[in-house]
């Protein structure tokens, strides 16, 4: 038995199994696919991180930030690009570690992606929630404080500013105006309504069919884009030199805190912004020709949104003080900064952040339930995983099965809980592949590889290396979390999972 923990999956096994025969219907194009993976990528990172992170970390070389965390995702995304037209199969990296490094290395990484995509789909449905709420209120249309938030959060109502969760820096902030927060009506939130709403309106969708996600998500990522590019268009006439002074704010003695540290620890925490390309990866057993489109949709969703980071991040950081950035909306902070007469632009921008995290939860969800597909066909999760529906052609069983979870989590836990396990897990699985590429290309040098990683190892050795860099970046609460959570997977693997592989003797 033990000797089956590093018994790998024949690649022409896997060849089989991706074949138009298995069940799930090949509908995408190579347009398809890089707009799943634009609109995974560009959502809270572009219109919440950005603004926080060179706040609190890297202040105006939070592009820097950009840059190397862009550079990781090219690194990786090569290395995905590779695999996924080798082993064009549901599964993205669970797959190719099943292929390279054994059944139990791909158990873990496996597990480790429910933190990508289930906890992200979570996370980002929370923002979804906030811009919802916010764009109703210009409207005057008000949603119960108690029903807008995780369950537990007690909530304030500010002169003004309407109701906010009540924090410490928010206590102290009012303080320093004259005002107790105890003079003010509080409430405690029951549950985070709206995210539990749009997470369950999209499990429904993507039950529908892959194509009529697809094209749901194309009508999302135009809109976003657009709205994007119209807000740096306009931006740069109103940037101010000033801003960008110093590009890197000294460090306050403390790591991670600007400075080089700062710029790092930014590189890392802004990494949630970058998750997802690879969620194109997870869809090719649906893709039309994955052998020349997986490669086309990964490494074009991934240049275009890079190209977008760092655009926003100038303009943004060239308009405003990268101190008043800390702030759940910073490109709306930025419009205000424009001045009366670009107000107009504020509930535009709202729409496309509510479309561009749409559109991000969307394809979070499309991706989790296929690795639970791959993970089920192969015996380490119960067969209930890998039904897949007779009129739709979807994994519907694991696609309500994680929408029920993600709905869950999106009502009861706030942000702040989620958004790092998303970042270390993500780090870690792109690690793994970069490493796979290299183990692969040893022992199975002969393979047909439609596509080919340049200059390995140079390229693998260069992405897992700059994503540990960022991972040792994090604080260490995030790793305890992380191992915590890897020992689950274990337990769950040794007591069921290496009893029904179906790679046993």
């Amino acid at each position: 038995m033990r000797s089956n923990l590093f018994k790998t999956k024949p690649l022409e096994k896997l060849q089989f199994e991706s074949g138009d025969h298995q069940g799930l219907k090949r509908a995408l194009t190579s347009t398809n696919l890089v707009t799943l993976g634009i609109g995974a990528i560009i959502g809270a990172g572009i219109f919440v991180l950005t603004g926080q992170a060179a706040a609190q970390y890297a202040g105006p070389a939070i592009v820097i930030s950009f840059i190397i965390s862009g550079m990781a995702c090219a690194f990786a995304g090569l290395c995905y690009a590779e695999f996924a037209a080798m082993i064009p199969i549901a599964g993205s990296a669970y797959t190719y570690a099943y292929a390279t490094l054994g059944e139990f290395l791909a158990w873990v990484i496996g597990w480790d992606l429910i933190l990508e995509y289930l906890f992200a789909a979570s996370t980002v449905s929370v923002g979804w929630s906030g811009y919802v709420v916010s764009f109703l209120k210009d409207f005057d249309i008000y949603l119960p404080a108690a029903l807008t938030s995780a369950t537990g959060t007690v909530m304030v109502d500010i002169p003004e500013l309407g109701w906010r969760p009540l924090t410490q820096h928010l206590t102290e902030t009012l303080a320093s105006q004259g005002i107790l927060v105890d003079s003010l009506p509080q409430t405690t939130a029951l549950m985070n309504l709206p995210a539990m709403f749009i997470v369950a309106v999209l499990t429904l969708l993507l039950i529908m069919g892959i194509k009529e996600s697809a094209n749901f998500n194309n009508l999302m990522v135009i809109i976003k884009v657009a709205v994007i590019i119209l807000f740096i268009a306009l931006g740069f006439a109103f940037v101010q030199g000033a801003h960008w002074k110093p590009f890197i704010p000294p460090n306050t003695g403390t790591w991670g805190h600007f400075g080089w540290s700062g710029i790092l620890r930014g590189a890392g925490v802004i990494f949630f912004a970058y998750i997802g390309f690879d969620a194109v990866s997870t869809a090719a057993q649906e893709a039309k020709n994955p052998q020349r489109d997986m490669p086309i949709g990964i490494m074009g969703s991934l240049s275009v949104s890079t190209i977008l980071y760092i655009l926003v991040a100038i303009v943004l950081t060239g308009i405003v003080s990268y101190t008043h950035l800390n702030v759940a909306d910073p490109v709306a902070v930025g419009v205000d900064a424009m001045g009366e007469k670009m107000f107009w632009l504020r509930p535009i921008i709202k729409i496309a952040a509510i479309a561009g995290l749409s559109s991000v939860i969307l394809v979070m969800m499309l991706g989790q339930p296929r690795i639970f597909y791959s993970m089920a066909k192969d015996g380490l999760l119960p067969p209930v995983f890998s039904r897949v529906h007779r009129k739709y052609k979807t994994p519907y069983a694991s696609t309500l099965m994680t929408g029920s979870v993600a709905l869950v989590f999106a009502g009861i836990l706030p942000i702040s809980i989620l958004g790092e396990l998303v970042s270390i897990g993500t780090l870690l699985a792109f690690t793994i592949v970069c490493i796979s590429i290299i183990v692969l290309r040893r022992t199975k040098p002969e393979f047909p590889r439609p596509f080919r990683t340049p200059w390995v190892p140079l390229i693998p050795l260069l992405g897992a290396g700059i994503c540990l860099l960022q991972m040792f970046s994090l604080p260490w609460d995030t790793w305890l979390r992380l191992i915590l959570w890897m020992l689950i997977g274990f337990m769950i693997y040794f007591f069921y999972g290496r009893f029904h592989s179906k790679l046993k003797d």
